[in-house]
């Protein structure tokens, strides 16, 4: 009898987890990973921007559950999707940089720990990615490419003449820039050359390779491997790169907007008055003049046209996703694939006078995340918890049944996409760079620059960040609770024995010296 209630208890235990993982399927699940650059909390389900039209991402978001306090952990392309692919936060691998540091220290960062794709294709899974996926496209990494994806999709052929657009902009994945090229170098030279990206402009067919932007060439790679017959489980990444900059799309999803009804954010012109140094230096960008005081000085509607042209691009990526994600609709692994879509970091149109991402307010770190789990998720939830983009990893591995993986930062979101109503107790830690932290719980936002100057914000009464609560009466507890999670020591740069400072460091060591903040800053 013993016997028997041992061999009940454990196939009753076989039984629960196979119900614990995604749709409650015999069969692994597939995954669907949707990833779009630079985009941040301008859709529709996220409503950062009311006039911002995305029906098929608002739809994914009513088929399973959007998390609304979503984070990344670095503000920057190449080191947001080394950590969302490692699991790894900057602060544990020192990736706070550039491809090719990283290229170089991954030995030593990675040891024995797998990349995202590779853990899934060790495990049994093919593979296959197109766009953006890492920085660089499907790996950062030329000699390890074989070990993440078992296919890649096309690459992405620029001509000359379509790259003289361009001014040299890196990365031809961005291409093609506006027919006149950029505003910004038209209207103040090539001086200012760090701008010929902070541009925009609707494009003809003509305009583009072969008659298509990049993400028309990734989706259509992404609707083919759907329409395909897959032996094994699929884990298929999707990167698109739209609404990166430069902001051109083509004509018809600039005729969706209409640039004289276009609302740009509200900056009242004391916005920087209570941030610290560091927050201001963040600010200024690259520009020789600042890029804030670049674009709202080109001309007086330059910053409503920027403004436009991020709409029509997160329109135009918007329809590229949906073609992808009715392909999944209508194929075979419809009821069997997880989607999950995310963006790398948030993007600022102005606010904080600020026009990139590498920042540690909102605007920068704040992402769409949403899951469809077939069987676990529940239609058109919410979670309002902080999550971080670093948890990707783990959910998945969680919701797939895979192995653990060792050494993640990140936790699962599986207990949330079950039951939004729980809740977590850490919050999000995101870096800017060596030294600089934010600390982002569900009800406010603490930052601690590398000169130990702070700011705070309370986002139930002050969603935009206007008020730094730092040096006011009543805080000191909040402060403190949100400090405890701040890394008692700075991860040096990987590579790096000591640290020399940056270009932020000596912007303001200039300006203390001839006390020359510009006005707009102040």
């Amino acid at each position: 009898m013993r016997i028997v209630l041992i061999l009940a208890a454990l196939l009753f235990s076989t039984l629960a987890s196979t119900v614990a993982t995604a749709a409650d399927s015999a069969s692994p699940p597939n995954v669907l990973f949707i990833s779009i650059d630079d985009l941040n909390d301008w859709t529709g389900a996220m409503g950062g921007n009311v006039q911002a039209k995305t029906p098929n991402l608002d739809k994914l978001c009513e088929q399973g559950i959007l998390f609304t306090n979503a984070h990344c952990s670095q503000p920057v392309c190449t080191a947001s999707r080394n950590s969302v692919l490692s699991g790894l936060h900057p602060s544990t691998t020192g990736w706070y940089s550039s491809t090719a540091a990283m290229r170089r220290t991954y030995d030593q960062v990675m040891g024995q720990h797998k990349m995202l794709p590779q853990h899934f294709k060790d495990n049994g899974y093919e593979t296959l990615a197109v766009g953006k996926v890492f920085h660089q496209g499907v790996s950062d990494y030329r000699e390890r490419t074989d070990d993440f994806w078992n296919v890649t999709g096309p690459n992405y052929k620029i001509s000359k003449k379509l790259r003289a657009r361009g001014e040299g902009y890196g990365g031809t994945k961005f291409y093609p820039f506006p027919k006149n090229g950029s505003q910004i170098i038209d209207r103040y030279g090539k001086k200012y050359a760090d701008g010929n990206s902070l541009c925009y402009g609707a494009l003809d067919r003509d305009d583009m390779p072969g008659g298509k932007m990049y993400d028309e060439l990734i989706a259509e790679w992404a609707v083919d491997q759907l329409q395909q017959k897959h032996d094994k489980p699929f884990f298929m990444a999707v990167g698109f790169v739209r609404p990166h900059v430069p902001y051109t799309a083509p004509k018809e999803f600039f005729d969706l907007y209409d640039l004289d009804e276009i609302v740009v954010p509200d900056v009242p012109d004391d916005e920087m008055a209570d941030i610290p140094m560091m927050g201001k230096s963040i600010a200024f960008g690259t520009l020789r003049s600042g890029d804030h005081h670049a674009v709202v000085n080109l001309s007086d509607t330059y910053w409503r046209e920027l403004v436009y042209g991020y709409l029509a691009c997160v329109s135009f990526v918007d329809a590229q996703a949906g073609k992808v994600l009715d392909a999944l609709a209508n194929s075979p692994y419809a009821d069997n694939t997880i989607v999950v879509l995310w963006s790398d970091h948030g993007q600022h149109l102005g606010e904080k006078k600020h026009w990139r991402k590498q920042a540690l307010w909102e605007e920068a770190t704040r992402v769409p995340l949403a899951f469809k789990v077939p069987g676990v998720s529940k239609p058109a939830t919410q979670s309002a918890e902080a999550v971080s983009l670093l948890d990707l990893y783990p959910t998945l591995v969680d919701v797939c049944g895979l192995p653990a993986a060792t050494a993640l930062d990140g936790e699962s979101l599986l207990p949330l996409i079950r039951d939004p109503s729980q809740t977590r107790e850490n919050p999000v830690l995101i870096n800017w760079y060596y030294g600089n932290y934010a600390v982002r719980s569900d009800d406010w936002r603490y930052i601690r620059y590398r000169d130990g100057s702070e700011e705070l914000y309370d986002h139930l009464s002050d969603a935009a960040e206007r008020t730094n609560l730092i040096g006011k009466e009543g805080f000191a507890e909040i402060i403190d609770q949100h400090r405890r999670w701040i890394p008692k020591e700075d991860k040096l740069p990987a590579g790096s024995d000591t640290w020399k400072g940056d270009a932020l460091d000596r912007r303001i060591e200039k300006w203390r010296a001839d006390d020359s903040v510009p006005d707009w800053l102040k």
